[in-house]
């Protein structure tokens, strides 16, 4: 709820606070003229910072976008990590190793000399007990050399340090490890040709990157050892060309084979199946009878009857090669139904288990060589691959969809933060976001204790002092009462000016909130006290005012998208602003609900009943002079 204008009355307070001001008279011109300097250039530092966290946001959310893109290809990756990271971290140029066996290998670089480009790519040996990498990997933490010259390293003509100072000009370096399963597999390093070292801010967001560059390379390694195991498995020849133009189709690589098993070995129809262990099932057929085709669909998955061709294959594991099945004690049930005569079935086998079988039939006396056996074989193996290839791109496609996922939950987390942040306490913001909902964000009732503070004498002060003044006195006011606010559990409902609404527990529940309210509102007097006196000194004649109530309201997020606020709507926030407007400077005025939930805590006196803008009845107030416990 916006707050409304204050009374025409209270501007005649103000205009008389003004007056007296004046003639209390203000310091002298001369000892205030390096104020709105210093007040720009703390606005200017403070953009500058604003800046840079929206700079290094922006840089994360690319690399983690670029690496969901990338499927495996980490040239894009380490370029946008590096570039941000030399951008970001003003280093003149970046590096990007991976270690083999524990001696690194340089894996990506920007703007690095060409002579130290050529050194590092010929392996960097390790030589002595302070080389830069012996020690990064003992320590596992980051390296952080302010000037390399000076480093010991250099100083016992470690070759590494040698030629990043002689080569590379490197004075400032750091170098942060990337650590997989709790073991060091590369580093990623940044470096100044001046010694100026990197700030915390600098160092945290490379060993984001390196964080990143060690999950992007895991991920590459699993994805290549994937697609390695499908070229390896797909040869050749014309079933394989068909599994590469149908990956993961399982029907038309089956069809295929069954039919150049057929057509190559002169066999009249073929059949295949998969086995689960237990059960055949259909896979494929190429020319079968109607007859045939008519007792597989009605049969479905199947045990083979015992002494058929197929039983014998699930004992034996090897092919079976049958002259005349009608010579046999149990006629198939192709020989039943489709006349078939000489037939062989080939296992298909998998670490040496079943996993289906081909069989190819004649129906006439005609066995098949052992040339013919052999390309039956070789089309079992086909079919495996297709089978496998199946299942590794299944695995794949999930592994990218969980990927994919990740990145997305780490940017949507990122922005829910910065959000989450603006309006509330950083405990409540991770509170929320580790609930995985913003539930406690809808609209809702609850019982809450409103707090409003705002200046005495602000309107007049900003009338008539420089814009550069006002804002620093607000930003040290705001910065003031921030700090309290988040001590004590409250959350930011809004503020406007020099006017600040805080609720409490609202939108996470917190214990005794009309006792939080009243600790925040005399840590806030005895804070401003200081600050006061201060202003005071420099002629600005200011104090403040705290009105508290307690009571129910509805809340809930309000705004549009791209900008939300937190409000409370109702009478407890009417009744703190108007307390405030009341309280003289210096008060702390409460309601009477307040007073009962924390008369044990503290010292008050009344100050009568007041007569508030928009409550029907009159309201008895309360100063709070003195809490009796420690805040």
């Amino acid at each position: 709820m916006t707050r409304r204008a204050k009374t025409g009355g209270k501007a005649d307070k103000l205009k008389r606070q003004k007056a007296k001001s004046r003639k209390g008279g203000f310091v002298p011109a001369a000892e205030l003229s390096n104020e709105p300097h210093d007040h720009a250039r703390e606005l200017a530092e403070s953009r500058k910072q604003l800046a840079e966290a929206l700079e290094e946001q922006t840089a994360t959310s690319e690399v983690l976008r670029i690496i969901a893109a990338s499927s495996g290809d980490l040239e894009p990756v380490f370029e946008a990590m590096l570039r941000n990271a030399t951008q970001i971290c003003s280093a003149e140029f970046a590096s990007l190793f991976r270690f083999d066996n524990g001696t690194p290998q340089l894996l990506a670089s920007l703007n690095v000399p060409p002579a130290l480009t050529e050194f590092l790519r010929r392996g960097i040996p390790h030589v002595t007990p302070q080389n830069a990498f012996r020690r990064m990997i003992a320590s596992r933490q980051q390296l952080h050399i302010e000037d390399y010259r000076a480093n010991q390293a250099y100083i016992d003509r470690d070759p590494m340090a040698v030629a990043g100072v002689e080569l590379g000009g490197i004075r400032s370096l750091l170098i942060v490890p990337m650590i997989k399963d709790d073991e060091v597999i590369g580093a990623f390093g940044i470096f100044r040709q001046e010694v100026r070292p990197f700030g915390q801010k600098q160092i945290q967001l490379v060993s984001n990157f390196a964080a990143q560059a060690a999950i992007a390379i895991e991920n590459a390694r699993l994805l290549n050892e994937l697609r390695e195991s499908l070229r390896q498995k797909t040869a050749s020849a014309d079933v394989l060309r068909i599994i590469s133009a149908s990956p993961g189709k399982l029907e038309p690589v089956f069809d295929a084979i069954i039919e150049n098993a057929t057509q190559l070995c002169d066999a009249k129809f073929g059949l295949m199946y998969t086995y689960d262990g237990n059960q055949f099932h259909n896979a494929a057929m190429r020319d079968a009878p109607g007859a045939l085709v008519d007792h597989h669909s009605k049969r479905g998955a199947f045990r083979p009857p015992p002494g058929t061709p197929l039983d014998r294959l699930v004992k034996s594991l090897a092919v079976v090669s049958t002259a005349d099945d009608r010579l046999e004690a149990v006629p198939s049930a192709p020989t039943r139904l489709a006349g078939a005569r000489s037939h062989i079935a080939v296992p298909m086998l998998k670490d040496g288990a079943l996993a289906g079988a081909i069989v190819i039939y004649r129906t006439e006396v005609n066995p098949f060589t052992e040339s013919q056996i052999e390309v039956v074989k070789n089309f079992a193996s086909q079919a495996l691959i297709a089978i496998e290839n199946a299942r590794l791109l299944g695995e794949l496609t999930q592994l990218n969809q969980q990927l994919e996922d990740r990145v997305t939950q780490q940017v949507d987390e990122i922005e829910r933060m910065a959000r989450l942040r603006r309006f509330l306490p950083p405990q409540v913001a991770d509170l929320i976001v580790a609930s995985g909902t913003e539930k406690q964000l809808e609209s809702h009732r609850r019982d809450i204790t409103a707090l409003f503070c705002d200046l005495r004498g602000f309107t007049g002060f900003s009338e008539s002092a420089d814009p550069e003044d006002v804002m620093a006195l607000l930003r040290s006011y705001h910065e003031t009462i921030g700090a309290i606010i988040v001590k004590y559990n409250g959350t930011l409902e809004r503020y406007a000016g020099d006017g600040v609404m805080v609720i409490f527990n609202d939108p996470v529940p917190v214990p005794d909130p009309a006792l939080q309210a009243v600790k925040t509102a005399l840590d806030i007097r005895s804070s401003l006290g200081a600050l006061i006196e201060k202003w005071r000194r420099l002629g600005h004649d200011l104090g403040f005012g705290i009105g508290i109530a307690h009571g129910f309201a509805t809340l809930g997020t309000i705004g549009f998208e791209g900008r939300f606020d937190y409000a409370a709507i109702g009478t407890v926030s009417n009744v703190a602003s108007r307390l405030c407007d009341e309280a003289k400077p210096g008060q702390i005025l409460i309601s009477p609900r307040v007073l009962m939930a924390v008369e044990k805590d503290i010292t008050v006196e009344p100050v009568g009943d007041f007569a508030l803008k928009g409550i029907r009845r009159p309201l008895t107030a309360y100063n709070v002079l003195k809490a009796e416990v420690a805040n």
